[in-house]
Protein backbone atom coordinates (compact mmCIF):
# COMPACT_ATOMS: atom_id res chain seq x y z
CA UNK A 1 0.00 0.00 0.00
CA UNK A 2 1.04 3.59 -0.65
CA UNK A 3 -0.48 6.74 0.78
CA UNK A 4 -0.36 10.50 0.57
CA UNK A 5 -2.25 13.26 2.39
CA UNK A 6 -3.34 16.78 1.50
CA UNK A 7 -5.33 19.54 3.19
CA UNK A 8 -6.81 22.95 2.52
CA UNK A 9 -8.45 25.83 4.38
CA UNK A 10 -9.62 27.76 1.33
CA UNK A 11 -12.89 29.59 1.97
CA UNK A 12 -14.46 28.31 -1.24
CA UNK A 13 -15.57 24.74 -0.61
CA UNK A 14 -15.01 23.40 -4.13
CA UNK A 15 -11.61 25.06 -4.41
CA UNK A 16 -10.64 23.58 -1.04
CA UNK A 17 -11.61 20.09 -2.20
CA UNK A 18 -9.57 20.54 -5.38
CA UNK A 19 -6.51 21.78 -3.50
CA UNK A 20 -6.54 19.04 -0.85
CA UNK A 21 -7.03 16.25 -3.40
CA UNK A 22 -4.44 17.70 -5.77
CA UNK A 23 -1.82 17.77 -3.02
CA UNK A 24 -2.66 14.24 -1.93
CA UNK A 25 -2.56 12.61 -5.36
CA UNK A 26 0.87 13.91 -6.35
CA UNK A 27 3.07 10.96 -7.26
CA UNK A 28 0.38 8.33 -6.61
CA UNK A 29 -1.08 5.88 -9.10
CA UNK A 30 -3.64 3.10 -8.81
CA UNK A 31 -5.53 5.00 -6.09
CA UNK A 32 -8.17 2.80 -4.45
CA UNK A 33 -9.71 5.02 -1.76
CA UNK A 34 -10.07 8.62 -0.63
CA UNK A 35 -10.78 9.26 3.06
CA UNK A 36 -12.08 12.82 3.42
CA UNK A 37 -12.70 14.80 6.62
CA UNK A 38 -14.07 18.31 6.48
CA UNK A 39 -15.77 21.22 8.21
CA UNK A 40 -19.52 21.57 8.70
CA UNK A 41 -19.04 25.18 7.53
CA UNK A 42 -18.53 24.02 3.96
CA UNK A 43 -21.05 23.43 1.22
CA UNK A 44 -20.24 19.73 1.42
CA UNK A 45 -21.54 18.68 -2.02
CA UNK A 46 -19.40 21.42 -3.56
CA UNK A 47 -16.34 20.35 -1.57
CA UNK A 48 -16.84 16.72 -2.56
CA UNK A 49 -17.32 17.70 -6.19
CA UNK A 50 -13.94 19.43 -6.02
CA UNK A 51 -12.30 16.31 -4.60
CA UNK A 52 -13.94 14.05 -7.17
CA UNK A 53 -12.87 16.31 -10.03
CA UNK A 54 -9.25 15.56 -9.10
CA UNK A 55 -9.87 11.87 -8.47
CA UNK A 56 -12.25 10.60 -11.15
CA UNK A 57 -13.45 7.09 -10.45
CA UNK A 58 -11.89 6.88 -6.98
CA UNK A 59 -14.28 5.77 -4.21
CA UNK A 60 -14.65 8.43 -1.53
CA UNK A 61 -15.85 8.14 2.03
CA UNK A 62 -15.71 10.33 5.13
CA UNK A 63 -17.46 12.68 7.50
CA UNK A 64 -17.31 16.05 9.19
CA UNK A 65 -14.69 16.57 11.91
CA UNK A 66 -14.72 18.68 15.09
CA UNK A 67 -12.85 22.00 14.53
CA UNK A 68 -10.15 20.67 12.21
CA UNK A 69 -7.90 17.88 11.00
CA UNK A 70 -4.20 17.21 11.53
CA UNK A 71 -1.88 16.09 8.72
CA UNK A 72 1.86 16.36 8.12
CA UNK A 73 1.04 19.86 6.82
CA UNK A 74 -0.15 20.84 10.33
CA UNK A 75 -3.50 21.65 11.94
CA UNK A 76 -6.00 22.57 9.23
CA UNK A 77 -8.75 24.66 10.79
CA UNK A 78 -10.67 27.87 10.19
CA UNK A 79 -14.05 29.52 10.50
CA UNK A 80 -14.54 29.37 6.73
CA UNK A 81 -13.78 25.66 6.62
CA UNK A 82 -11.11 22.98 6.30
CA UNK A 83 -10.65 19.64 4.57
CA UNK A 84 -8.13 16.82 4.81
CA UNK A 85 -7.77 14.00 2.27
CA UNK A 86 -5.91 10.71 2.72
CA UNK A 87 -5.42 8.57 -0.39
CA UNK A 88 -4.63 4.86 -0.29
CA UNK A 89 -3.20 3.13 -3.34
CA UNK A 90 -1.78 -0.23 -4.41
CA UNK A 91 -2.32 -2.84 -7.10
CA UNK A 92 -2.71 -5.56 -4.44
CA UNK A 93 -5.51 -3.66 -2.66
CA UNK A 94 -9.24 -4.05 -3.31
CA UNK A 95 -11.64 -1.74 -1.49
CA UNK A 96 -15.42 -1.90 -1.49
CA UNK A 97 -17.03 1.37 -0.40
CA UNK A 98 -20.70 1.96 0.37
CA UNK A 99 -22.82 4.41 2.31
CA UNK A 100 -26.54 4.54 3.00
CA UNK A 101 -28.86 6.91 4.77
CA UNK A 102 -30.82 5.12 7.47
CA UNK A 103 -33.95 3.69 5.87
CA UNK A 104 -35.28 1.17 8.38
CA UNK A 105 -33.57 0.26 11.64
CA UNK A 106 -29.89 1.00 12.16
CA UNK A 107 -29.18 -2.74 12.21
CA UNK A 108 -30.99 -3.35 8.93
CA UNK A 109 -29.20 -0.39 7.33
CA UNK A 110 -25.90 -1.89 8.50
CA UNK A 111 -26.78 -5.14 6.76
CA UNK A 112 -27.67 -3.33 3.55
CA UNK A 113 -24.47 -1.30 3.46
CA UNK A 114 -22.32 -4.39 4.11
CA UNK A 115 -23.90 -6.26 1.21
CA UNK A 116 -23.42 -3.26 -1.05
CA UNK A 117 -19.76 -2.86 -0.08
CA UNK A 118 -19.08 -6.53 -0.93
CA UNK A 119 -20.89 -6.12 -4.24
CA UNK A 120 -18.84 -3.06 -5.17
CA UNK A 121 -15.63 -4.89 -4.29
CA UNK A 122 -16.69 -7.76 -6.54
CA UNK A 123 -16.44 -10.16 -3.59
CA UNK A 124 -18.72 -12.50 -1.69
CA UNK A 125 -16.37 -13.13 1.24
CA UNK A 126 -15.66 -11.09 4.36
CA UNK A 127 -13.01 -8.36 4.13
CA UNK A 128 -9.65 -8.57 5.88
CA UNK A 129 -10.72 -5.55 7.95
CA UNK A 130 -13.04 -2.60 7.51
CA UNK A 131 -13.55 1.08 8.20
CA UNK A 132 -16.85 2.49 9.41
CA UNK A 133 -18.40 5.87 10.18
CA UNK A 134 -21.82 6.72 11.58
CA UNK A 135 -23.50 9.61 13.42
CA UNK A 136 -23.57 9.72 17.22
CA UNK A 137 -26.49 7.77 18.64
CA UNK A 138 -26.85 4.27 17.18
CA UNK A 139 -23.32 3.27 16.24
CA UNK A 140 -23.51 -0.08 18.02
CA UNK A 141 -26.59 -1.10 16.04
CA UNK A 142 -25.13 -0.15 12.65
CA UNK A 143 -22.12 -2.29 13.62
CA UNK A 144 -24.37 -5.21 14.57
CA UNK A 145 -25.92 -5.09 11.12
CA UNK A 146 -22.53 -5.15 9.38
CA UNK A 147 -21.43 -8.03 11.62
CA UNK A 148 -24.60 -9.96 10.80
CA UNK A 149 -23.35 -10.09 7.20
CA UNK A 150 -19.57 -10.52 7.47
CA UNK A 151 -19.02 -11.92 10.95
CA UNK A 152 -16.41 -10.70 13.43
CA UNK A 153 -13.86 -8.74 11.40
CA UNK A 154 -11.53 -6.12 12.94
CA UNK A 155 -12.54 -2.54 12.27
CA UNK A 156 -11.62 1.07 12.92
CA UNK A 157 -13.28 4.46 12.44
CA UNK A 158 -15.29 7.10 14.25
CA UNK A 159 -18.51 9.06 14.49
CA UNK A 160 -19.18 12.23 12.54
CA UNK A 161 -18.83 15.47 14.47
CA UNK A 162 -19.72 19.15 14.24
CA UNK A 163 -18.28 22.10 16.13
CA UNK A 164 -20.91 22.49 18.85
CA UNK A 165 -22.72 19.14 19.42
CA UNK A 166 -25.62 20.70 17.55
CA UNK A 167 -26.49 17.78 15.28
CA UNK A 168 -24.99 19.51 12.23
CA UNK A 169 -22.65 16.61 11.40
CA UNK A 170 -22.70 14.79 8.07
CA UNK A 171 -21.46 11.55 6.52
CA UNK A 172 -20.68 11.18 2.86
CA UNK A 173 -19.94 8.50 0.31
CA UNK A 174 -19.07 9.74 -3.15
CA UNK A 175 -21.10 12.93 -3.44
CA UNK A 176 -23.99 11.50 -1.41
CA UNK A 177 -24.30 13.49 1.85
CA UNK A 178 -26.55 12.51 4.77
CA UNK A 179 -26.83 13.09 8.51
CA UNK A 180 -28.12 9.70 9.67
CA UNK A 181 -26.84 6.45 8.25
CA UNK A 182 -23.60 4.54 7.92
CA UNK A 183 -20.60 4.34 5.61
CA UNK A 184 -18.06 1.54 5.28
CA UNK A 185 -14.91 0.68 3.37
CA UNK A 186 -14.15 -3.05 3.13
CA UNK A 187 -10.44 -3.79 2.66
CA UNK A 188 -9.38 -6.95 0.83
CA UNK A 189 -5.61 -7.33 1.09
CA UNK A 190 -2.87 -9.67 2.22
CA UNK A 191 -1.25 -6.87 4.19
CA UNK A 192 -2.08 -6.38 7.89
CA UNK A 193 -3.87 -3.64 9.75
CA UNK A 194 -2.86 -2.89 13.34
CA UNK A 195 -5.09 -0.93 15.72
CA UNK A 196 -4.46 0.47 19.18
CA UNK A 197 -7.65 1.47 20.98
CA UNK A 198 -7.34 3.27 24.30
CA UNK A 199 -8.68 6.00 26.52
CA UNK A 200 -5.25 6.56 28.09
CA UNK A 201 -6.90 7.33 31.42
CA UNK A 202 -5.99 6.01 34.86
CA UNK A 203 -8.44 3.99 36.90
CA UNK A 204 -9.43 5.43 40.28
CA UNK A 205 -10.79 3.52 43.27
CA UNK A 206 -14.26 4.98 42.61
CA UNK A 207 -16.35 2.16 41.20
CA UNK A 208 -20.01 1.17 41.32
CA UNK A 209 -22.56 -1.13 39.73
CA UNK A 210 -24.97 0.19 37.12
CA UNK A 211 -28.32 -0.65 38.67
CA UNK A 212 -30.67 1.20 36.33
CA UNK A 213 -30.53 2.49 32.77
CA UNK A 214 -33.23 3.91 30.54
CA UNK A 215 -33.07 3.00 26.89
CA UNK A 216 -29.47 2.30 26.00
CA UNK A 217 -27.69 5.51 26.97
CA UNK A 218 -29.32 7.09 30.00
CA UNK A 219 -27.55 6.12 33.22
CA UNK A 220 -30.19 6.42 35.92
CA UNK A 221 -28.60 4.77 38.96
CA UNK A 222 -25.25 3.59 40.26
CA UNK A 223 -25.49 1.33 43.31
CA UNK A 224 -29.18 2.20 43.59
CA UNK A 225 -28.58 5.97 43.81
CA UNK A 226 -29.00 8.71 41.18
CA UNK A 227 -25.97 8.61 38.90
CA UNK A 228 -25.10 12.32 39.11
CA UNK A 229 -25.37 12.17 42.89
CA UNK A 230 -22.89 9.29 43.02
CA UNK A 231 -20.46 10.96 40.63
CA UNK A 232 -20.68 14.22 42.62
CA UNK A 233 -19.85 12.33 45.83
CA UNK A 234 -16.84 10.75 44.11
CA UNK A 235 -15.50 14.10 42.97
CA UNK A 236 -16.47 16.21 45.99
CA UNK A 237 -18.77 18.64 44.20
CA UNK A 238 -22.46 19.54 44.35
CA UNK A 239 -24.83 17.56 42.14
CA UNK A 240 -26.36 20.85 40.99
CA UNK A 241 -22.98 21.91 39.61
CA UNK A 242 -23.10 18.95 37.19
CA UNK A 243 -26.47 19.64 35.59
CA UNK A 244 -26.81 20.26 31.89
CA UNK A 245 -23.72 20.57 29.77
CA UNK A 246 -21.57 21.23 32.83
CA UNK A 247 -21.30 17.46 33.26
CA UNK A 248 -19.78 17.02 29.79
CA UNK A 249 -17.05 19.58 30.48
CA UNK A 250 -16.32 18.22 33.97
CA UNK A 251 -15.91 14.66 32.75
CA UNK A 252 -13.39 15.27 29.94
CA UNK A 253 -10.62 14.78 32.49
CA UNK A 254 -12.62 12.38 34.67
CA UNK A 255 -15.03 10.23 32.66
CA UNK A 256 -16.50 6.81 33.35
CA UNK A 257 -15.11 3.54 32.05
CA UNK A 258 -16.32 -0.03 31.59
CA UNK A 259 -14.00 -3.03 31.29
CA UNK A 260 -14.31 -5.66 28.62
CA UNK A 261 -14.92 -9.27 29.60
CA UNK A 262 -11.16 -10.00 29.66
CA UNK A 263 -10.19 -6.88 31.57
CA UNK A 264 -7.79 -5.83 28.82
CA UNK A 265 -9.71 -2.80 27.53
CA UNK A 266 -11.46 -0.01 29.43
CA UNK A 267 -13.95 1.57 27.06
CA UNK A 268 -14.65 5.16 28.07
CA UNK A 269 -18.23 6.26 28.58
CA UNK A 270 -18.49 10.05 28.35
CA UNK A 271 -21.33 11.63 30.34
CA UNK A 272 -22.87 14.19 27.99
CA UNK A 273 -25.56 15.87 30.11
CA UNK A 274 -26.67 16.02 33.72
CA UNK A 275 -30.46 15.67 33.70
CA UNK A 276 -32.86 17.26 36.18
CA UNK A 277 -33.62 13.88 37.76
CA UNK A 278 -29.86 13.45 38.36
CA UNK A 279 -29.52 10.83 35.65
CA UNK A 280 -26.78 11.09 33.01
CA UNK A 281 -27.02 11.07 29.25
CA UNK A 282 -24.07 8.95 28.09
CA UNK A 283 -22.41 8.94 24.66
CA UNK A 284 -22.32 5.12 24.28
CA UNK A 285 -24.46 2.13 25.20
CA UNK A 286 -24.56 0.76 28.75
CA UNK A 287 -25.68 -2.43 30.45
CA UNK A 288 -27.20 -2.94 33.89
CA UNK A 289 -25.35 -5.07 36.48
CA UNK A 290 -21.94 -4.11 35.10
CA UNK A 291 -19.30 -2.05 36.86
CA UNK A 292 -18.54 1.56 35.99
CA UNK A 293 -15.20 3.09 37.04
CA UNK A 294 -14.29 6.74 37.41
CA UNK A 295 -11.21 7.44 35.28
CA UNK A 296 -8.74 10.34 35.41
CA UNK A 297 -6.26 12.22 33.21
CA UNK A 298 -4.98 15.78 33.38
CA UNK A 299 -4.99 18.08 30.35
CA UNK A 300 -1.21 17.62 30.20
CA UNK A 301 -1.78 13.87 30.03
CA UNK A 302 -4.43 14.23 27.31
CA UNK A 303 -1.92 16.17 25.22
CA UNK A 304 0.91 13.73 25.87
CA UNK A 305 -1.25 10.69 25.13
CA UNK A 306 -1.81 11.76 21.51
CA UNK A 307 1.81 11.06 20.57
CA UNK A 308 2.53 8.45 23.24
CA UNK A 309 -0.27 6.31 21.83
CA UNK A 310 1.25 6.58 18.37
CA UNK A 311 4.60 5.44 19.78
CA UNK A 312 2.84 2.49 21.43
CA UNK A 313 1.10 1.64 18.15
CA UNK A 314 4.44 1.54 16.31
CA UNK A 315 5.85 -0.85 18.90
CA UNK A 316 2.75 -3.03 18.88
CA UNK A 317 2.57 -3.44 15.10
CA UNK A 318 6.12 -4.49 14.35
CA UNK A 319 6.01 -3.40 10.70
CA UNK A 320 6.77 -0.25 8.71
CA UNK A 321 3.37 1.36 8.03
CA UNK A 322 2.32 2.89 4.74
CA UNK A 323 -0.11 5.17 6.58
CA UNK A 324 -1.47 6.09 9.99
CA UNK A 325 -5.21 6.73 10.37
CA UNK A 326 -5.69 8.50 13.70
CA UNK A 327 -9.13 8.91 15.29
CA UNK A 328 -8.99 11.38 18.19
CA UNK A 329 -12.05 12.21 20.28
CA UNK A 330 -13.48 15.70 19.80
CA UNK A 331 -14.14 15.95 23.54
CA UNK A 332 -10.44 15.43 24.25
CA UNK A 333 -9.72 18.04 21.58
CA UNK A 334 -12.04 20.48 23.38
CA UNK A 335 -10.27 19.82 26.68
CA UNK A 336 -6.91 20.47 25.04
CA UNK A 337 -8.16 23.78 23.69
CA UNK A 338 -5.61 26.25 22.33
CA UNK A 339 -2.76 23.87 23.19
CA UNK A 340 -3.56 21.81 20.10
CA UNK A 341 -0.26 22.91 18.59
CA UNK A 342 1.55 20.77 21.15
CA UNK A 343 -0.36 17.73 19.92
CA UNK A 344 0.40 18.54 16.29
CA UNK A 345 4.13 18.93 16.85
CA UNK A 346 4.43 15.73 18.90
CA UNK A 347 2.35 13.61 16.51
CA UNK A 348 4.28 14.87 13.48
CA UNK A 349 7.55 13.97 15.19
CA UNK A 350 6.29 10.49 16.13
CA UNK A 351 4.86 9.79 12.66
CA UNK A 352 8.14 10.70 10.97
CA UNK A 353 7.94 10.11 7.23
CA UNK A 354 4.72 8.07 7.40
CA UNK A 355 1.68 9.91 5.95
CA UNK A 356 -1.10 10.39 8.50
CA UNK A 357 -4.43 12.05 9.03
CA UNK A 358 -6.12 12.76 12.36
CA UNK A 359 -9.83 13.45 12.56
CA UNK A 360 -11.74 14.61 15.65
CA UNK A 361 -14.88 12.56 16.28
CA UNK A 362 -17.87 12.22 18.59
CA UNK A 363 -17.33 8.46 19.00
CA UNK A 364 -14.34 6.20 18.39
CA UNK A 365 -14.21 2.60 17.16
CA UNK A 366 -11.54 -0.03 17.58
CA UNK A 367 -10.65 -3.35 19.18
CA UNK A 368 -8.12 -4.92 21.52
CA UNK A 369 -6.48 -8.22 20.59
CA UNK A 370 -9.12 -10.96 20.61
CA UNK A 371 -11.84 -8.79 22.11
CA UNK A 372 -14.91 -7.68 20.21
CA UNK A 373 -15.08 -4.55 18.11
CA UNK A 374 -15.87 -1.77 20.56
CA UNK A 375 -17.22 1.78 20.56
CA UNK A 376 -16.62 4.49 23.11
CA UNK A 377 -16.11 8.19 23.66
CA UNK A 378 -13.07 10.21 24.74
CA UNK A 379 -10.96 7.49 23.12
CA UNK A 380 -8.07 7.25 20.71
CA UNK A 381 -8.33 4.71 17.88
CA UNK A 382 -5.00 4.66 16.07
CA UNK A 383 -4.54 2.42 13.05
CA UNK A 384 -1.44 1.50 11.07
CA UNK A 385 -1.96 0.28 7.50
CA UNK A 386 0.66 -1.59 5.45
Amino acid sequence: MKSRVGSSVKADARAAGIEAASRAKEGLSDIKLALVYASVAYDLPAMLDGVKSELPGVPLVGNTSFTGVVTPEGFASGESGFVGVMLLAGDDLVVGVAGLAKSASARETGKQVAREAMKRAGRTDAPTYFYMAAPPGEEEFFLKGVTDVIGRVPFFGGSAADNAIAGEWSLYEGTNVFADGVTVAFFYTKEPMCNLYTGAYRETSDVGIITKIEGHRTLKEIDGRPAVEVYASWTGVSPDSLKGGALLAATITSPLGVKDRLGELVAIRHPMNGNDDLSMAIGSNLAEKTAVIRMEASVDELIASASETLESLKKKCGFKPAAFHLVHCGGRRAGIGDRIGEVVDAVKKSAGDVPFIMEFTFGEYGFEDDGNNTMGGLMLSYTALR
